[in-house]
């Protein structure tokens, strides 16, 4: 009975949407703003969030049939009938709820019974992450079927993500917070461009539209080699920027496996071998935000 929904939460898919919470975190304890409440709080926030997301996910693909013989990827929960679709739909509702009352909790810790605005504008913040996490699959203008899911990955993996924790941490934004936030952007939407690469048969006969339907394998390395360099000297930029000591540039580090794995990308030449990929890319993009943050302040 657990181990279905287990396997429904994907939570292989969690270590990466935590990539920016970590980085920010670091950032803020580098300028003395580091409070383990908000941390605790941000990361049961965001890893709810993802849930969410999965959750949908397997509800919308599974009932719109784009999960089928030709998927690559494992079995979804509904594809499998492990989960029928109104039990998946419950757990979504759930979930919602539960991950309604830890962000709330997350705001209050952060800004108290004062600043009503900022509450008020994260509490936005929050349901508008909730309501992109339902939509990418589920309805009929799912915008994951219309190539626009890159941008809703940067903005709330990256941008939000990051941006949006350190102003918990700092009330206040550094805009060279930018410049990391758009490499874990990035890296994050590698990591869908990647899932949508291996995927792209089954998702053009179902008429899911993402950006590699839209452009064509080849095309689709192309923007991955874009995603992946772009990154990398974003976080190159910040730092130096902010230079103090060439301990910052220990994220590099992270890099070697990532740019081992572009050239694995280029060779490619049967879908299926990306499957593995994606743990790899998932996995050093955790890596890069932890390392990154750590050269803040070492």
């Amino acid at each position: 009975m657990i181990n279905k929904w287990l396997k429904a939460a994907r939570l292989r898919t969690l270590p990466l949407s935590l990539s920016g919470i970590i980085l920010a975190s670091f950032l803020a304890d580098a300028e003395g703003f580091f409070d383990w409440k908000i941390f605790i709080f941000a990361v049961l926030t965001t890893v709810g969030f993802q849930i969410i997301s999965n959750f949908a996910n397997d509800y919308g693909d599974g009932v719109k049939g784009t999960d089928n013989e030709d998927r690559i990827g494992p079995q979804r929960a509904l594809q499998s009938g492990e989960i029928t679709a109104k039990q998946m739909k419950n757990a979504i509702i759930i979930s919602v709820a539960i991950t309604l009352i830890v962000a709330v909790s997350l705001i209050y810790f952060s800004f108290g019974k004062s600043n009503f605005l900022f509450s008020l504008l994260f509490f936005v913040l929050g349901i508008a992450s909730i309501i992109a996490a339902i939509k990418y699959t589920v309805g009929e203008k799912a915008y994951g079927y219309s190539g626009l899911g890159d941008i809703f990955v940067f903005i709330f993996f990256g941008l939000l993500s990051v941006c949006g924790t350190y102003f918990l941490y700092m009330k206040q934004i550094n805009y060279t917070i930018f410049l990391p936030a758009t490499s874990v952007g990035f890296l994050s939407i590698g990591v869908l461009n990647l899932n949508n690469m291996r995927d792209v048969v089954s998702d053009k006969k179902s008429g899911k539209n993402t950006m590699v339907v839209k452009m064509g394998i080849n095309s689709a390395k192309y923007y991955h080699y874009f995603l992946i360099i772009a990154a990398f000297l974003f976080a190159i930029l910040y730092n130096l920027i902010h230079f103090y000591s060439v301990k910052q540039f220990i994220f590099i580090l992270a890099f070697i496996p990532i740019f081992k794995h572009l050239w694995v990308v280029h060779k490619n030449k049967n879908l299926k071998d990306l499957d593995p990929e994606l743990k790899t890319l998932a996995l050093s993009t955790i890596l890069f935000s932890f390392l990154f943050g750590l050269g803040q302040i070492i």
